[in-house]
């Protein structure tokens, strides 16, 4: 079996705790139903990361109220590159799966489309229902 990496981002609204987790549970959610299979006992770990204009609530605490609480979580800050989108919290989750990583799909969703259009997929409708203000 091989380690899979699974990427996306998704921009948040402001920082304030509700949006930032509100936000990662979704995206968390999206890169689960674009690659079916992908089960929390499954996961090794995930980066979090957030630019720093983020700092009022940890992604990784959004995880555990989705119950992914055997999976090893790591938050950090993105580098400030002049220029880059704010309010954006990335995640790369290791994936213990034997699918090839060309089948691997990664999460972009809504404005943060932007930071991969070559290999954003479109917004899974499950996800999004969960929170339908996220993606638009």
């Amino acid at each position: 079996m091989s380690v899979r990496g699974v990427r996306g981002a998704i921009q948040v609204e402001a920082d304030e705790p509700d949006s930032i987790l509100s936000a990662t549970k979704t995206l968390l959610l999206a890169m689960a139903e674009l690659n079916p299979g992908l089960d929390p006992k499954e996961l090794a770990s995930i980066l979090f990361t957030v630019t720093p204009d983020l700092g009022s609530a940890y992604p990784a605490e959004a995880a555990r109220q989705l119950g992914w609480s055997d999976v090893a979580l790591m938050c950090a800050q993105e580098i400030p590159v002049p220029g880059g989108m704010p309010r954006v919290v990335r995640a790369l989750a290791h994936w213990n799966t034997d699918r090839p990583q060309a089948s691997v799909q990664p999460a972009y969703l809504g404005a943060a489309h932007a930071l991969r259009p070559d290999r954003a997929a479109q917004p899974p409708v499950a996800a999004l229902q969960n929170d339908p203000g996220r993606a638009a």
